[in-house]
């Protein structure tokens, strides 16, 4: 099974109630990339994952339940530290690719620990940048047991 890096999306529809299929689909990934020990996410998506329940689940995570449940992302998938060459490739990711900077750093994050799949419902599906794919889990024709 390839590595996959999961993007911040998919982290927070785990727990987003008012998104139920999108829910069961998150959940789904997660246990089962983690089951696998296929599934990682970075450091940036970890606290984007904070940020975001605090500010857009509704109800909000209190502080407490986002560091309670960013602690068992942490402990549960693999966690790619930020790095200044990620840094580095990920304005050239702006610039080479017309990527906004937040996503070219999730692609330069799989790019260059060699992480071939991105999921995220954030990128063009199918689109291949420079040998890292993006493929939307979210989509009627993807198939969860082809990543599993």
């Amino acid at each position: 099974m390839p590595r996959i890096l999961l993007d911040t999306n998919i982290l927070v529809y785990f727990y987003d109630h008012h998104s139920p299929q999108k829910q069961n689909q998150a959940r789904l990934l997660i246990r089962g990339l983690s089951a696998n020990k296929t599934g990682y996410i970075s450091a940036q998506n970890l606290s984007e994952f904070a940020s975001s329940t605090m500010r857009k689940l509704k109800p909000p995570f209190t502080p407490t339940e986002a560091l309670d449940e960013a602690n068992l992302l942490a402990n549960t998938l693999h966690v790619l530290d930020l790095t200044p060459q990620i840094v580095l490739e990920a304005v050239r990711g702006v610039r080479d690719h017309q990527l906004s900077y937040y996503d070219a750093q999730v692609w330069a994050t799989a790019h260059l620990n060699q992480i071939p799949v991105v999921l995220s419902e954030d990128f063009q599906d199918g689109q291949n940048l420079e040998g890292v794919r993006f493929v939307n889990p979210f989509l009627d024709a993807f198939k969860i047991t082809q990543w599993l």
